[in-house]
This record gives structure tokens, C-alpha cells and sequence, in this order.
């Protein structure tokens, strides 16, 4: 799962496992997933068709689901990526992470734009309340779609119970003859959309190592997302290409394992509505250099270095003091360990149950 399904998944496990006076109806789409169903108080339904694409999730949220609400008559519809059923009459509450489609509309495909342009607006103002991630992302829904601020739940998330720091430098040796021949790593996280920033962040990577000399490599973990084909080829004419490594999505621990034996994360997307990677890399005791712009200081404070995104020399910078300055490092890393403190899926779930209240 990527963000949104980690919030989903969180979120409603530990409202439906505090909640057992309330009955939950969850919706499918591709199968009943046993692993979702964690109370005896959930109904799940499988509802057609697949919501693989815009088309089918409009099929899915306007025909299937609208129907069995229609019947079931619920006291309210959640959604947690923000889409609601327009169709239906009833309380709808979403959580819109980020309106990043409305600034960076060629990051997505043509009918995904459509589809979020079309459907986030009006979802937004269907809604009897909406959360969302950010202060950031809070200014931006106001300001883009004219919406009530007083609407708006602003609840930050949290962090997965599977990152842990990695003590035994053993073990973070075992993991680098792994992946790195022994070598110290750099590592990003995240969906490899345009929008990550990629591209300079491995063009940063290719001039700190021409300049620097030395055998550290740089992991990038991920789905590749629309316009993926074109990192393998920017990598292909990088003097030190070869250093970069593409896992693809990785299971939960090898996930974890191969955070906390990092060096150090670099995280320098372009828009973010909240960016869980930094603060699960502050969880396994990795120090973050992170972009200066949309949430993303906000989220990390003072417990990353801060880079302009854009700037391919800043980045290239930010790794050079972090493999020349040791008490920077250091002193990023015991930030890290009081921030991750305010990042609490329980903390997460209470706000949005209570928010949920408002509604009624």
C-alpha cells in the first residue's frame, strides 16, 4: 500500500476496533481482503466493477455504491481518498490529502486529471465535513475550491508500527551485501510520479559524486508511476548511473530493514500534501534531507535539512555535509526522535472519529 492505503487501512482499524456499539459497512472493489475485516461488527461487500481506472470508479461510486447506500441507509459515507458519492443524498465525510493535480496537471495522466478535476470540487462541497492532512493542504482547498474553513479537520498521520530502528550494525551490514555491495546508501520512498522529482534528485546524486569520489550508492524504492520509462533512461547517461539502484515496491520488513540501515533519506519532492516517508525514516533513526516547499516543513519542523527542490546544486550540497559533517547528522537524527513523538495513527483515528461527530 502507498499513503492514502495506509491511511485507510489504519484509520479504520482502529475506529472499527474502538467502535463495537457501531455497526461498519466496508466497500470493495476487487475481492473481499480477509486482512481488512478487523472487528466482528464489519459487513464487507464486493461491489463491480474493479475501480482500476476513472471510468470504473465513477461506474463504482455513481451506479454500485450509491445503490447499496441507497439501501442500506447509513448514518454516513466515509471515504478516505477524498471521493464521495455525488449520487447519494445521505452525510458524506472524505479526507482530501492534497490537491496536487490542480498545480501539476501533467504529473497525471489525461483522464486522471479530468477525473480529479471534476470529482474533487464536488466532492469537497457535498461533504458535511472534510479532513485533510496539512495546514498547507488546508489553504490550498480553501483558496483553490472556495471551501468553508471551518469545515476543513486539519489531522496529521502517523507512522507504521513496522518501522523500528535497526541497533545491531550487524544486521544493517547483512542488509547492505544485500542491496549495495556493502555500501552506505542514500534512499528515497515513495510512488515514482514526475512529481517526486526524480530526475534532479538523481541528477544531484550523479554531481556529488563526481565531485565527492566515494563508493556511497542511492536507492530509490517504489512503484514507477506515468512517464516511469524516462528515469531509466536519464539513469543510462549519468557518468555514475550505475550506482542508482530501482527496487520496486518492497514487503513491509525488507521495507523497513533497508530505511534503517540507510545513511540518510532524501526526500525532495515537488508537492506533497503531507509526505510519510520523513517521518518513518525519523522512526528508524535515519536523518531526512527534505523540500523547502508545500507541507513538507511543516511536517518535519526542524528535524530535516531543507532544500530547494528545484535546485539540483542545493541537493547536491545537502549530501555533501551530510557525508562531511557528523554532528549535523547526528544532531538531525535526535530531532527526528522527538518529531516522530507527534505522529500517532491513534492519535489520527481519535480526531477523525470526533470530527465524524460534527456531522450529526
Amino acid at each position: 500500500m502507498d499513503g492514502i492505503g495506509w491511511v485507510t487501512y489504519n484509520v479504520l482499524k482502529n475506529i472499527t476496533v474502538n467502535h463495537p456499539e457501531i455497526e461498519f459497512h466496508f466497500l470493495f472493489d476487487s475481492g473481499i481482503e480477509e486482512k481488512f475485516l478487523f472487528s466482528k461488527n464489519i459487513i464487507p461487500h464486493n461491489l463491480f466493477p474493479p475501480a482500476k481506472h476513472s471510468f470504473l470508479n465513477t461506474i463504482w461510486f455513481e451506479w454500485s455504491a450509491k445503490n447499496l447506500l441507497n439501501k442500506l441507509k447509513p448514518d454516513l459515507f466515509f471515504s478516505p481518498d477524498g471521493i464521495l458519492c455525488l449520487g447519494w443524498k445521505g452525510k458524506q465525510y472524505g479526507i482530501i490529502h492534497d490537491i496536487n493535480y490542480e498545480h501539476r496537471p501533467k504529473d497525471l495522466k489525461l483522464t486522471n486529471r479530468i477525473y480529479y478535476k471534476y470529482f474533487i470540487p464536488r466532492s469537497a462541497a457535498k461533504a458535511c465535513r472534510l479532513a485533510t492532512v496539512s495546514e498547507y493542504s488546508k489553504r490550498d482547498i480553501v483558496n483553490t475550491y472556495k471551501i468553508n474553513a471551518d469545515k476543513i479537520d486539519v489531522i496529521h498521520l502517523g507512522i507504521n508500527n513496522f518501522f523500528k530502528p535497526i541497533e545491531s550494525e550487524i544486521v544493517k551490514q547483512k542488509i547492505k551485501e544485500k542491496f549495495t555491495q556493502s555500501c552506505d546508501y542514500f534512499i528515497f520512498i515513495g510512488t515514482l510520479s514526475p512529481r517526486k522529482n526524480i530526475i534532479r534528485l538523481m541528477q544531484a546524486f550523479d554531481l556529488f559524486k563526481t565531485e565527492k569520489g566515494n563508493s556511497i550508492k542511492l536507492i530509490l524504492v517504489g512503484k514507477e508511476m506515468y512517464k516511469g520509462t524516462e528515469l531509466h533512461k536519464f539513469q543510462s547517461q549519468l557518468r555514475y548511473g550505475s550506482d542508482i539502484i530501482f527496487t520496486g515496491r518492497l514487503e513491509d520488513t525488507e521495507l523497513s530493514n533497508l530505511l534503517g540501515a540507510a545513511f540518510c533519506m532524501v526526500f525532495v519532492p515537488l508537492f506533497e500534501g503531507f509526505g510519510l516517508p520523513p517521518i518513518e525514516a525519523m522512526q528508524c533513526n535515519v536523518p531526512v534531507i527534505a523540500s523547502n516547499v508545500t507541507s513538507i516543513p511543516e511536517i518535519v519542523n526542524d528535524a530535516a535539512l531543507l532544500v530547494n527542490p528545484r535546485s539540483v546544486e542545493e541537493i547536491k550540497n545537502a549530501m555533501f555535509n551530510m557525508c562531511t559533517n557528523d554532528n549535523l547528522r547526528q544532531s538531525l537524527i535526535e530531532k527526528g526522535k522527538m518529531r516522530k513523538q507527534d505522529f500517532d495513527w491513534k492519535i489520527t483515528s481519535k480526531k477523525i472519529w470526533e470530527n465524524i461527530q460534527k456531522c450529526f
